[in-house]
């Protein structure tokens, strides 16, 4: 059965990315790519993506448009409520409003894979809103940030199925127990 994952990292407190949108604070930190908790292992289970438009853009400035190109053969869905530019040869489709009939088109394009939550922990928060999220897996960074794009900005009872270390990261799998009240 399809899981609905949030695979992502995070500093220490708790923001995936500065105000202004930047990952600079994570592409320094040192990682075994082969190590726990990988992205090689986990995007080898997933069949489909969806993400925010804030990631999609960070990927078209910040990898795309430096020569770098799309990296997934899944279809994603970007989650929008602005015209953005899709990637040549990149199965892409841009939705908005309600979460969950995205969800369901994922799930049925991911057949017997997951669905990764990429980016937004708002997105994220928005799929947990509606019982949609399964799990989150998080890579902490030795990191502080003092500011920016939080983590998961909702309040959730979350239980603990594993923890691991690669390099620098503490790396934690979570079950999405529900809300908090």
């Amino acid at each position: 059965m399809s899981r609905t994952t949030y695979y992502t990292a995070t500093t220490l407190d708790g923001f995936i990315a500065d105000e202004h949108h930047s990952l600079d604070w994570l592409v320094t930190q040192d990682i075994d790519q082969a190590g726990p908790m990988n992205h090689n292992d986990f995007i080898a289970n997933v069949g489909a993506l969806v993400m925010g438009s804030s990631t999609y853009q960070w990927l078209l400035d910040n990898h795309i448009s430096t020569g770098g190109t799309w990296d997934y053969q899944q279809p994603a869905w970007v989650l929008t409520s602005r015209d953005l530019r899709p990637v040549d040869g990149a199965d892409i489709r841009f939705a908005r409003g309600d979460i969950r009939p995205v969800h369901a088109a994922a799930v049925e394009a991911a057949g017997t894979k997951d669905v990764w939550v990429v980016g937004g922990g708002d997105l994220a928060g928005q799929f947990a809103d509606h019982g949609l999220l399964d799990d989150l897996i998080v890579s902490i960074a030795p990191v502080t940030l003092g500011a920016g794009k939080p983590l998961l900005p909702r309040r959730l009872d979350l239980r603990l199925v594993e923890v691991t270390r690669n390099r620098a990261f503490a790396c934690a799998r979570y079950d999405l127990a529900g809300p908090r009240a």
